[in-house]
């Protein structure tokens, strides 16, 4: 994932997330990469979510990958490191790894594939040249 920044956020483990296995459920895992990204917008990018909604736009997963490693369990914290992979005129495919706190050992891995649309229209758009150039650090 070389060529842009690396952004981190740190998600604790909930009880609500644990399965019937006594650890974090599959499904979790989009979760919290959803939630770092939207931490990242606006504390490291400096454009929250609001902010695209308030000009028109949104973004919807085009696809998803995600490698499943090993567990985490309650107590855990997940290290959720993200950072853009590539920037096409209407999408952005972005790479994660989430991380066990403590040992660093990963847990799981991925990438998500997101199309920039019109709020409105509900189509894709264009990613406007200033979201690109914030997107490109």
């Amino acid at each position: 994932m070389a060529g842009y920044s690396t952004f981190e956020t740190i998600i604790p483990v909930r009880p609500d997330d644990i399965d019937m296995n006594q650890h974090v459920h599959n499904s979790k895992y989009f979760d919290y990469v959803l939630a770092a990204r939207y931490d990242q917008m606006e504390r490291c990018y400096g454009l929250s979510m609001e902010a695209f909604l308030e000009r028109g736009f949104s973004w919807v997963v085009r696809a998803s990958y995600m490698e499943h490693k090993r567990p985490l369990r309650i107590g855990d914290q997940a290290v959720v490191r993200t950072q853009v992979e590539e920037i096409r005129s209407h999408g952005v495919k972005v790479g994660f790894t989430i991380d066990k706190e403590g040992d660093q050992k990963t847990v799981a891995k991925g990438w998500l594939d997101y199309v920039m649309v019109d709020v409105e229209a509900g189509r894709p758009k264009s990613i406007p040249e200033d979201i690109i150039e914030i997107y490109s650090v």
